[in-house]
């Protein structure tokens, strides 16, 4: 290794969740890592990228065992690739960590470690989560939010909660930002923001492509993609 280049833990990335997400984790590592260490410098990375097809099959009809066993597989391959740690770019798949995990000697940087970390550091203690359905109406992101920083959250209601995960799928997976579904997303946080969330997590990484802080001003946004690669560069500089 020439020595003026600087030595970088590898990332191993399951992608493909969607190819939107995975494309925007790729740019954001990469500018990270250059405005860490300038010149020429970017992330070293290997995504292994599967058929958004079938992760929309098993999320939507709750084949997690299957998709487990899936993503166990690319796990395994991404540690014997020589990988140093191993992420996820989808909130609503870490419901599966449990299992891709399970025989792994590296670790998984968890996407909802460095959100629940900010909310802790902020002083939040009550938010809105915006997400797919398995991420609101379930407990995989919200338990742990609850465990480890003591932030509870406010989800949609169940009618909203379709249409947010609607969105996501058919829209923002596809590519798709239109007004309406902003406007849409915004209504739902005033409304949480008026029950008494004290922020917001953008608890899908699509999310942040359709909306940002510059939204909502004056309610904290949480984001989960930009917060979770803050850490990953920690990790590959050195400075976790």
């Amino acid at each position: 290794m020439l020595q003026l280049v600087p030595q970088m833990k590898r990332i191993g990335i399951l992608g493909g969740t969607s190819d939107v997400a995975t494309a925007d984790y790729y740019r954001q590592l990469n500018a990270e890592v250059n405005a860490r260490l300038g010149g020429k410098n970017t992330a070293e990375l290997l995504i292994s990228s599967m058929n958004f097809a079938l992760c929309a099959a098993c999320v939507q009809g709750g084949h997690w065992e299957e998709l487990g066993a899936y993503l166990a597989d690319r796990a395994k391959a991404l540690e014997a690739a020589g990988c140093d740690a191993i992420i996820c770019v989808s909130n609503t798949l870490h419901r599966t960590a449990p299992v891709f995990m399970a025989d792994r000697t590296i670790p998984l940087l968890h996407i909802a470690d460095p959100t629940g970390a900010a909310m802790q550091a902020a002083g939040v203690t009550r938010v809105a989560l915006l997400g797919t359905l398995p991420v609101m109406s379930g407990d995989h992101i919200k338990a742990r939010y609850r465990r480890e920083f003591g932030v509870e959250t406010l989800v949609p209601t169940p009618e909203e909660q379709i249409e947010v995960d609607r969105i996501i799928f058919d829209e923002l997976c596809n590519h798709t930002f239109t007004e309406a579904a902003r406007q849409t997303y915004l209504s739902i946080i005033d409304r949480l923001a008026a029950q008494g969330a004290q922020g917001v997590v953008l608890g899908c990484t699509e999310i942040p492509l359709l909306i940002s802080q510059k939204d909502r001003p004056d309610l904290p946004m949480f984001d989960t993609t930009a917060l979770h690669v803050q850490t990953v560069v920690d990790f590959a500089v050195g400075r976790a």
